[in-house]
């Protein structure tokens, strides 16, 4: 699809760039809404859904051939808009379980466990996709998948990967009813080994957080 026919209403909807654009507007459109916490019940379960579909666009987007924009240097598209507002929402939503640890790069040997923050790592997928959609709205489509290619791989690809694994083992722990670990007293600006993060581990039982995030328990086995 050529920038010239980018808002036409003749454009065709099985079009690459309209079908990742239309991903990408529904992920922030949808986790804005979450985060106003009209519906904390179900939270967590939306949040899980919403990343899970995001990585389908960005999986197509790591498998396209490399996009390369037209221009040599990136137009700028202004200031990026203020995600502290949307950050600060989830912290609070999320509060019991908002900081998780998580191996950065598998394949960089003897890494340790670092602390990250859902919230954090939601807001900043957020400011890298409205990046690429002001390109995209802008009528520059190359450039716009050009960016959603370029931070997947550098950024919001892994940080999403990161969040969905946080959010899918936050439902497994409470639908098959082992309770979870707190890291109690940790925080993402502290930088501890492996053996520190299990020390702070404590006991939060699932009982206090399913219910205000929408989670249920698996029936016991019979």
């Amino acid at each position: 699809m050529s920038d010239a026919t980018l808002h036409s209403a003749t454009q065709d909807p099985d079009d690459f760039a309209v079908q990742i654009a239309d991903s990408i507007e529904s992920f922030i459109v949808a986790t804005t809404e979450v985060a106003r916490g009209d519906e904390p019940d179900s939270a967590v379960p939306f949040l899980l859904l919403e990343v899970s579909q995001l990585l389908l666009a960005g999986g197509r987007l790591g498998a396209h051939e490399d996009i390369v924009p037209e221009e040599r240097y990136e137009t700028d598209t202004g200031p990026d808009l203020d995600v502290d507002d949307l950050r600060e929402r989830f912290a609070r939503l999320l509060d019991p379980v908002d900081v998780f640890s998580e191996v950065f790069d598998p394949y960089e040997p003897r890494k340790a466990p670092v602390p990250f923050r859902i919230s954090d790592n939601l807001a900043d997928i957020v400011t890298d996709l409205r990046h690429g959609l002001a390109h995209y709205r802008a009528g520059r489509t190359t450039e716009a998948l050009w960016w959603w290619q370029f931070s997947y791989f550098s950024n919001w690809g892994p940080t999403a990967s990161a969040t969905l694994r946080a959010l899918q083992s936050l439902v497994s722990h409470v639908r098959l009813d082992q309770p979870l670990q707190e890291l109690d007293g940790l925080d993402t600006d502290e930088d501890l080994p492996e053996d520190d993060l299990a020390e702070e581990a404590g006991r939060v039982m699932a009982e206090e957080i399913a219910a205000p995030l929408g989670l249920r328990r698996a029936p016991a086995p019979r």
